[in-house]
């Protein structure tokens, strides 16, 4: 292997610590001691814990993303919306299809809700490590909280400089932070050996006969182990597949050995409470500050990695054209994925404080995590297995069925966290699938009720106004879903107030179901000084209109768009017309210049 193949093979990997494995990294710090609150611990129920830890690091990490979803990608691309662009194209439109859409809906809604959930018990539980420094050891909860707020609010603020120079420093920490959980564990593991034997899925098998009921509701803490497994597939367009994959193994590694760490330690202390930090401070008091230093770093970096996640989630979501357009800004000239979304941003920052304050201590936000997390990894398998069952391989089906019943189990068990903070994850998802919902609709019946005019009427009367030679000299250009469908207030202008330049376009941005690709094609003459361009564009391209109707010899004089007054009686209509009011609309979301901008007002019944 070459030289800079070598650096580009180690810098995939580093890079993908830093922006992907942040989440799932940072579990260790409270899964077991969740867990150990809630199960008495002993000898035998550790290494059944321990077990079921790290097979279910194996099946919903390992086989379903790593090695299943990330097979399955768009241009590159991952996630949920692109699950569903791949069955788009398989199924014929009708009930099947229909219930794929709804899935992905509520796939991505749960992924926004674990946006707010996931920052604040990693912040949180890492801040609590405080008090197992000497003097700190009765610090009141409500100071706790205020740091952990204070380090949020700090978080949320410098998202809109962009990540692009920190996410350089991302990676090299989180690899002293996997090097020193590794560490930890091995040492722990040398004071208690015999813990290895919970690699055997014996013992988790063996826990779980042994349990009945209980044992099974302890799946919806193990599942705190797997926060962020979902993070691999989403975060597939950042750095490509192989290198998340590479990283995922070495990550996957230090995880096991820290878990297993962790159980020898319980083993020795059945008392201990805050086991990762008690473990650290047991095996090398003096490092134990450095180390909850590291912590706080890299929560700070995992909630980063799922922030910048949930921007993603909805920029796909705008130009798909299922949630609103918001004010979006690009953070870094060479990182597509880099964008910042102020509405999004602040929303979040409310709600993760919220959160906090909420629930008080991490064992508890424990309570409100989980289904979220099942719901979207549940989702993800369905969906798989549809695609699989589509396909030329077709021995996948029995591996991805396989993996979403296990992805049920782990749902039903977390449903007995309902009435225990477990609804703040459907209150969470509940706001941005109620947005979906009537945005979708709403545009459709928009449409509907705008009741459009073909081509072919538009251009009898058009030819007879610009026969007339009272023409504006220069370039007018409107803007329109489709050439060959007229919108009303394209009538208004041309046809009723006589607005017809010496020239006139017709533009259209269709963005097409593939994330990357960007094609203009402008048609001349589609009759007397009329002719059209259309902008086919990936949906998750940046558009620069003004660029490209340079390229294509046009230079606007005035650019004209439809704006709809929305009169109805109809409460979910009068929503989606507030949601219209307070968004910015199609020409304000793609930075078209102000000066040439001429909005016109149709008022729409509906």
């Amino acid at each position: 292997m070459k030289q800079g193949a070598t650096g580009s093979y180690w810098g995939g990997i580093v890079k993908s610590m830093g922006l992907v494995f942040g989440d799932i990294g940072t579990s260790p710090i409270y899964t077991l001691t969740v867990i150990v609150t809630l199960t008495k611990p002993s000898q035998q129920s550790i290494y059944g814990i321990i077990s079921l830890i790290i097979w279910t690091l194996i099946l919903l990490v390992m086989v379903e993303y790593a090695w299943l979803a990330m097979s399955l990608g768009r241009k590159g691309e991952g996630g949920t919306i692109v699950l569903r662009e791949i069955l788009v194209r398989m199924l014929k439109p009708g009930r099947q299809l229909a219930f794929v859409t709804f899935l992905s809906y509520i796939g991505i809604c749960l992924l926004i809700g674990d946006g707010v959930i996931t920052p604040a018990i990693s912040i949180l539980s890492a801040v609590e490590g405080l008090e197992l420094i000497p003097g700190l050891e009765h610090t009141p909860q409500v100071v706790l909280i205020l740091i952990a707020a204070t380090i949020a609010i700090a978080l949320f603020f410098f998202q809109n400089k962009g990540t692009d120079r920190m996410a350089g420093a991302f990676g090299p920490i989180m690899v002293v932070w996997f090097v020193a959980l590794t560490g930890s564990g091995l040492v722990s593991i040398s004071d208690h050996p015999a813990v290895l034997k919970a690699i055997n899925p014996s013992y988790a098998v063996t826990f779980l006969v042994q349990n009945g009921l209980s044992g099974f509701f302890v799946l919806s803490e193990v599942i705190l182990c797997a926060t962020g497994g979902e993070a691999l597939y989403a975060d597939m367009g950042h750095l490509g597949r192989k290198p998340i994959v590479r990283a995922w193994y070495f990550v996957f590694a230090a995880l096991v050995i820290n878990y297993l760490g962790q159980g020898a330690y319980i083993i020795s202390h059945p008392e201990a409470t805050n086991i990762l930090f008690g473990m650290v401070r047991h095996e090398a008091g003096v490092l134990y500050i450095p180390f909850l230093i590291l912590t706080v770093i890299a929560t700070v970096i995992a909630s980063q990695a799922l922030i910048s996640g949930v921007y993603s989630i909805v920029y796909q979501g705008i130009t798909t054209r299922i949630l609103p357009l918001l004010k979006v800004d690009y953070t870094s000239t060479h990182l597509k994925s880099q964008i910042y979304i102020s509405s999004v941003n602040w929303l979040l920052m409310i709600l993760v404080i919220l959160i906090m304050l909420v629930f008080r201590k991490s064992e508890n936000l424990a309570a409100a995590y989980g289904l979220a997390v099942t719901g979207t990894m549940t989702i993800t398998g369905i969906m798989m297995t549809m695609i699989f069952a589509h396909t030329t391989k077709k021995w996948k089906v029995p591996i991805a069925l396989l993996v979403t019943l296990a992805d049920l189990a782990f749902l039903i068990a977390n449903l007995n966290k309902f009435p225990h903070g477990g609804y703040w994850s459907l209150i969470l998802a509940s706001v941005p699938f109620i947005t979906i919902m009537v945005w979708t609709k709403g545009q459709r019946a928009l449409y509907r009720a705008l009741k459009p005019l073909d081509f072919e009427t538009f251009e009898l009367a058009y030819e007879q106004i610009y026969a007339k030679g009272r023409n504006i000299p220069g370039t007018g250009l409107f803007f329109v879903k489709e050439w060959s469908v007229i919108p009303p207030y394209l009538v208004h202008c041309i046809i009723r107030s006589n607005i017809i330049y010496e020239r006139n376009v017709l533009i259209s941005i269709l963005r097409t179901d593939e994330p990357y690709g960007l094609e203009s094609h402008l048609q001349k003459h589609l009759a007397t000084g009329l002719d059209a361009i259309e902008i086919r564009a990936g949906y998750m391209v940046i558009l620069d209109i003004e660029q490209l109707l340079k390229e294509n010899g046009i230079s606007e004089k005035v650019i004209f768009y439809g704006i709809e007054d929305i009169s109805t009686a109809n409460p979910v209509w009068k929503l989606f017309s507030t949601i219209k009011r307070q968004t910015p609309n199609f020409v304000q979301f793609n930075k078209l210049p102000a000066a040439k901008l001429q909005g016109v007002v149709t008022r729409v019944e509906m």
